[in-house]
């Protein structure tokens, strides 16, 4: 596989020079550019990420990758990030994937092209095989909300499986059997850990439902109305429910209480994340703590860290969910 320093050689040129002209830089001359351009060619030559940025160089940032920034979830984790940034004289560069493979690329391409120092990546798009190539040219990235074995000592995740697990046992140990599930429709681990959790909850109880007790949706409020209008509309016995977060949970309150149905009353509701939105749907939310700040907080030390060749801890850092409780869920006759 050709490098940077072949190109050089094929092109007569200085690695700077190549450097430059892969980073577009207005100081590369329009030879330099055609002589660069042809040696890749030839030699079929894609600058990796660490070329392209040329992170010998430090710049004082520290590049973010979210799902989305507007989402409160995304603000929280961009918040601890920036905070622990200041401790060190650093400021943040933000980039959105939205979960989608190529918007994730080229928001950690840009990252890494403006020289971050660090890096904070929550990537569901991107492949374990991509994401640990970018993890092997740029030392200091670290992944929040995701395990890949291979980078584990560089993984902050959290059990949401568990945490799934914990809301749906919450609801038998109140009564209740006839659990439904509203889950996201979003093919990301995160879904797949939650409904399994939901499921092996059932299970261990002995509780067998059928799969129409699973509604899904966008993982947001607008999403949450869809699924419970669709678990009603399928004239299911639900006695309580479980969301796949906190806003999907404030959607279903809301077409429950359209409906004249009571909760906790009639339907007990849990969410997932304890945002803030939680502390203020009526009536107060029952849910399960994600604790991203904590999470991104640790994220970040981990990659200046790494960034600094200091020497880290050399294994998975795993969160455990917890249960907060609050006014939706109601207790049920056996």
């Amino acid at each position: 596989m050709a490098t940077i320093k072949d190109v050089a050689r094929e092109a007569g040129v200085s690695i700077a020079t190549v450097s430059r002209v892969i980073n577009k830089s207005p100081k590369a001359s329009k030879a330099s550019v055609h002589s660069v351009t042809q040696a890749m060619e030839k030699l079929g030559y894609r600058p990796n990420a660490a070329a392209k940025a040329l992170v010998s160089q430090n710049s004082n940032t520290v590049g973010v990758l979210v799902g989305d920034v507007s989402d409160p979830f995304f603000g929280s984790m961009v918040k601890a990030v920036d905070t622990v940034a200041h401790e060190y004289s650093k400021h943040i560069l933000i980039g959105n994937g939205y979960h989608n493979p190529e918007d994730e690329r080229k928001a950690i391409e840009l990252l890494i092209n403006n020289r971050c120092d660090a890096l904070v990546i929550h990537s569901k798009g991107l492949s374990d095989e991509e994401l640990i190539g970018y993890a092997k040219e740029v030392k200091g990235l670290v992944l929040i909300n995701r395990h890949i074995p291979e980078l584990s000592e560089r993984c902050i995740s959290l059990d949401n499986r568990r945490g799934a697990y914990l809301a749906t046992e919450y609801l038998i140990r109140h009564g209740h059997k006839q659990i439904a599930c509203i889950a996201s429709n979003h093919d990301i681990e995160d879904a797949q850990d939650r409904i399994s959790g939901y499921l092996a909850a059932l299970q261990e109880h002995s509780i067998e439902l059928p799969k129409s007790y699973i509604e899904y949706g966008e993982p947001n409020s607008d999403g949450g109305e869809v699924a419970m209008t669709n678990l009603l509309t399928k004239s299911l016995t639900v006695t309580g429910v479980v969301a796949y977060n906190d806003y999907m949970a404030a959607g279903a309150l809301s077409v429950l209480d359209e409906n004249g149905v009571k909760v906790p009353e009639q339907v007990s509701m849990l969410g997932f994340d304890d945002g803030l939105i939680a502390r203020y749907v009526h009536p107060r939310l029952t849910t399960v703590r994600y604790p991203i700040e904590m999470m991104a907080e640790r994220a970040a030390r981990l990659a200046l860290n790494l960034a600094n060749s200091e020497p880290v801890e050399e294994e998975a850092i795993i969160f455990t969910p917890t249960l907060v409780r609050r006014n939706s869920v109601d207790k049920i006759s056996a």
